[in-house]
């Protein structure tokens, strides 16, 4: 019998299908950097199931081999320059902020692009995934002449200025209970999330355009977030109505 969380998360995709759209998503892990067991099984599960994968990648303690022999559905990302929170006392946690000048940034995140692109290689895209999701809009302003495609967050995007040339695409379901176990927040929460912001996207209370982005965090998976995974890529994988997308779909750029 199939759980009612589940049929739930099906019964939306179906009223996607019924109005003759397609269901668009898109995964983004972060805090890649160095070879590890659990990187590798992120990896090989984006290879086997064929989900492409963001793997936004902490330039700073990044290492060649952790993006040797990646699979051709693993894309890398910028995750920040340094992952080092510079908020002060009263702020919340950032790598970017916005008492920081905007010069000072793009130099950091510049040297860090570049040690990234050396250790990924082909692999990697020119989007920022800012570390804790949060980016100052000066800085945010300034990625499309420093070069970047894109930038991603958490939760519903503002569309930036189209002179800013610069693509937004966030994520929207977080799989892991930050607050509480620091586990796999369960397959209820993780599926109302998704379900939910289907629904808002195909209500018009949110953007239509953006994929509904999954965010995972391979570093603190336990087997249940593993085991949801691959039960989540096996179901839509199924359904021809679902489309996973890749970082070059989702920014407008190819390789």
């Amino acid at each position: 019998m199939v759980e009612l969380h589940w049929r739930s998360f099906r019964d939306e995709i179906d009223r996607w299908r019924h109005a003759g759209r397609d269901v668009e998503f898109w995964w983004r892990d972060d805090d890649a950097c160095r070879p590890d067991p659990v990187l590798s099984r992120l990896c090989a599960l984006s290879g086997s199931s064929g989900v492409p994968l963001a793997l936004a990648a902490i330039p700073a303690e990044a290492e060649k081999a952790a993006f040797d022999g990646l699979p051709p559905s693993v894309t890398v990302i910028q995750h920040g320059a340094d992952h080092r929170n510079r908020a002060t006392a009263t702020q919340k946690k950032t790598e970017f902020p916005p008492e920081e000048a905007v010069a000072v940034a793009l130099r950091r995140l510049a040297s860090g692009r570049e040690r990234l692109q050396a250790a990924a290689g082909g692999a990697m895209a020119p989007v920022l995934a800012p570390p804790w999701n949060r980016v100052h809009p000066a800085l945010a302003a300034s990625l499309g002449a420093a070069g970047y495609w894109g930038l991603s967050t958490y939760g519903a995007r503002k569309l930036v200025p189209r002179e800013w040339g610069l693509v937004q695409v966030n994520t929207h379901v977080d799989i892991i209970d930050w607050k509480g176990t620091r586990g796999f927040v369960g397959e209820v929460s993780a599926l109302g999330q998704a379900t939910r912001h289907l629904a808002a996207r195909r209500e018009g209370a949110a953007d239509a355009a953006e994929p509904t982005g999954w965010l995972t965090h391979h570093a603190v998976h336990d087997e249940a977030a593993w085991a949801f995974l691959a039960k989540l890529f096996e179901m839509t994988q199924a359904i021809p109505s679902v489309r996973w997308r890749t970082v070059q779909e989702l920014f407008g750029k190819r390789k």
